[in-house]
């Protein structure tokens, strides 16, 4: 059978019938395939060896001799790798076929198409449970990558499959040692600006996927959360989550989840509770994992060369629609709209303001002055008292 592509070499490999091209990629293309002997249905990942130019066989090759001997143990969210082979022309590697974007699983019919979460978010955004099942998910497989000393480099919705159901990471050919923190490789969507491809680049491009998830947006609009943003003001579950992104997108690393298993155990904290019910105290300011900015302000202050001019912050009131004052003035957007509370507000110079909240029929709430070098969120609550006057 040839290739799509007149140019390259007849795709000929042993055992396998492919039947035809499911997906490509910048270095590779997908086949579903079936095997002569069993009439088993499978996914081939084929890498043609390329002359003249950076070589894209040795580069999997040895991506993928990181990943066999980095991971020891099959993992149910990273996409098993059952055989890998090689001719004269191609690396070739047998993988399980992605379900049929249509529901049940692969199949010959001309309508096949593999369900990512790609093709999935296409339909717009998922709901509360969908969001943390996913991303538990997709955080699982990082983390077993993170816990073997390995980065993905390349995390993003067309590289989770749906195998039963499940999500599985897939495609590892970028993938590398975990110490190796600066390369400007993968997709330029999900890059985190400092361009340090590291564990916290994995952290940053998973909160863009659950950015997506919870808000149907493309990344390039984040913190922005469009017509979403009146579910997430009344979903306690999607606000949650909607926390967790704007702490995983910090544009400094040291901001950010160290790793994708401190990022996993704050996404199964925000499913584990459903019930949004607020505190019973007085007034409470929650800025949110204290321990952590407390170690994040240090690391910040002697690693990184320079404090950050802008920083993300996220505002979350009880009741919501509170507009927010800083230093007495009301902050709005780049239009002039004042921002009403759950948002994240995008490129806040960074500096020491005192915050404000302001919401219909009740006094204003002080949070007193709170310095947006080392805090990332804001989060106050009027008394029940004030709130039922």
């Amino acid at each position: 059978m040839s290739g799509s592509h007149t140019d390259e070499p007849t795709l000929e490999l042993p055992d396998l019938d492919l039947v035809r091209e499911v997906g490509e990629g910048a270095f590779g293309r997908v086949w579903l395939a079936t095997n002569r002997t069993t009439g088993k249905l499978c996914a081939v990942k084929i890498v043609f060896q390329r002359e003249g130019a950076a070589d894209p066989v040795g580069r999997e090759i040895v991506s993928l001799t990181r990943l066999e001997s980095a991971v020891r143990h099959r993992h149910p969210n990273l996409l098993a790798i059952h055989h890998v082979g090689r001719t004269a022309e191609h690396l070739f590697y047998l993988m399980d076929p992605a379900d049929d974007v249509a529901g049940g699983p692969a199949s010959l019919e001309a309508s096949y198409r593999p369900a990512t979460l790609e093709t999935r978010l296409d339909a717009g955004p998922l709901a509360a449970a969908d969001c943390c099942r996913a991303a538990k998910e997709l955080l699982a497989a990082l983390a077993c990558l993170h816990e073997a000393g390995v980065v993905h480099r390349d995390v993003k919705p067309a590289n989770c499959l749906f195998v039963g159901g499940d999500l599985r990471l897939a495609d590892f050919g970028l993938l590398t040692d975990a110490d190796r923190t600066i390369s400007r490789v993968g997709t330029l969507d999900y890059m985190p600006p400092d361009g340090r491809m590291d564990a916290r680049a994995d952290v940053y491009a998973a909160g863009l996927i659950l950015y997506q998830m919870i808000t149907g947006l493309p990344p390039s609009e984040f913190p922005r959360l469009g017509r979403q943003a009146h579910e997430i003001r009344r979903d306690p579950a999607l606000a949650r989550l909607n926390r967790i992104v704007l702490r995983a997108c910090q544009p400094a690393p040291q901001a950010r989840f160290a790793d994708a298993r401190a990022m996993l155990a704050e996404v199964a904290r925000a499913g584990a509770d459903g019930s949004g019910k607020p505190a019973r105290h007085r007034r409470w300011i929650v800025l949110a994992g204290i321990a952590w900015l407390a170690l994040a302000a240090v690391a910040l202050w002697t690693c990184l060369p320079r404090t950050p001019s802008s920083v993300h912050v996220n505002f979350i009131t009880r009741p919501f629609d509170a507009t927010i004052l800083l230093d007495g003035a009301p902050l709005t957007d780049p239009v002039g709209s004042p921002y009403q509370t759950p948002c994240t507000v995008a490129n806040l110079p960074a500096g020491v303001y005192r915050v404000t909240f302001r919401c219909a029929g009740l006094p204003d709430f002080d949070a007193g002055e709170i310095d947006f070098r080392t805090t990332r969120e804001v989060t106050a609550e009027w008394d029940r008292a004030e709130r039922e006057n």
